[in-house]
């Protein structure tokens, strides 16, 4: 064998040990990545758009919804990091299997869109996954069960990616002053059959949870001032679970103070006893700075309703990816940039799916 040969395998193993290298310090919240909104939006139905349009009391908000995205796996494999879950209870199963959608085409005589539910997944009980009912319901996957299946699968077929964010948005009550089909309310037992759900596709080990970074501490509060928040090296081939709306954790943490048995991170207020996880969407950057620097995980929106994309408006982009925003929701990742003039897109540098975040990351950090 020839001395090459003999250092072949060496080489190899050298390069494959520097590709799982990571600083040792690294924790979770030290990281930045981007994640997307709505991720399961595969957009509202051709005849559907076309009475959207005509209406001049809908057309404008229509633009607001003209957007997709390609399916998890796609995502996934892009770089993102983070999606979006909307969720509607459904405990008896087919309160949102007929939506009006179909029927506003036929009524005004228009051919009829593909069918939006050909398996009859929509009559079965269990979380379902949509923006608006009867409005906006098409998704990529269906239920939400179905949809967590779908990360695990990739998941296991990538066991080194940083973890993934999954937001979780429950959708009940009213939408504006339209007459849609009435929500199922989101009562304690509703949030327990969703941690059930939760649980009954991914195992302990594959989670993080609240229990797993307050530790030894009284409350998940606490833990996180005290950056008790797991290495990402522990972290790596996991799922985080993150809770959308504030006015709904008051329910979720009935039962559960400082979210003990919780498989969700709530959006909380800074010094909650439950608060790591905070919302800031439309910042302002410098109050994000800040937070990042006490500890707490940021989530913020770099676009919102098409609206920077159509003019290809970079400001709010460019502020929250300075302001060490660890999680970057946009509805144009790099895999799907917006197909107006300047085709805005939101990466981070060098394209790739995570970086040490700029605010507070540790003195010389790696990350690949």
């Amino acid at each position: 064998m020839n001395r090459i040969a003999a250092t072949l395998p060496l080489v190899i193993l050298l390069a494959h040990a520097h590709a799982q290298a990571n600083d040792p310090a690294l924790k979770l919240n030290q990281i930045q990545v981007i994640g997307t909104h709505n991720s399961y939006h595969v957009g509202i139905a051709p005849n559907e758009v076309k009475l959207w349009q005509a209406d001049p009391q809908y057309a404008e908000a229509y633009k607001g919804l003209d957007y997709q995205h390609q399916p998890l796996t796609q995502q996934f494999d892009s770089g993102v990091r983070q999606i979006e879950l909307d969720i509607y209870a459904d405990t008896k199963g087919g309160r949102y299997a007929d939506p009006a959608g179909p029927k506003r085409v036929a009524a005004a005589g228009l051919p009829a869109d593909p069918p939006f539910d050909p398996n009859g997944l929509m009559q079965k009980p269990g979380f379902k996954v949509m923006h608006v009912q009867d409005v906006d319901y098409r998704s990529s996957c269906q239920p939400f069960v179905a949809c967590l299946q779908e990360v695990r699968t990739w998941s296991h077929a990538h066991p080194n990616h940083v973890p993934i964010f999954i937001l979780v948005e429950t959708k009940q009550g009213p939408v504006g002053k339209l007459k849609l089909t009435e929500t199922e309310p989101f009562t304690p037992a509703v949030f327990d059959a969703l941690d059930a759900e939760i649980r009954s596709v991914f195992p302990p080990d594959e989670l993080i949870t609240p229990d797993d970074v307050r530790g030894h501490y009284k409350t998940l509060n606490q833990a996180v001032l005290a950056d008790n928040w797991p290495t990402l090296s522990s972290s790596r081939g996991k799922i985080v679970f993150l809770l959308d709306q504030r006015p709904v954790t008051p329910v979720y943490l009935e039962g559960h103070p400082s979210l003990r048995g919780r498989v969700l991170f709530t959006n909380s207020t800074p010094g909650e006893p439950d608060a790591a996880f905070l919302e800031r969407n439309s910042g302002p950057a410098a109050d994000i700075t800040a937070l990042v620097k006490q500890g707490y995980l940021i989530r913020a929106r770099t676009d919102s309703d098409t609206k920077e994309a159509r003019a290809n408006n970079t400001a709010v982009r460019d502020a929250m990816i300075s302001s060490g925003a660890q999680i970057l929701s946009t509805d144009y990742p790099i895999n799907e940039p917006a197909r107006w003039d300047g085709h805005f897109v939101v990466k981070l540098p060098d394209d790739v799916p995570a970086r040490c975040n700029p605010i507070n990351e540790p003195a010389s950090c790696t990350l690949n």
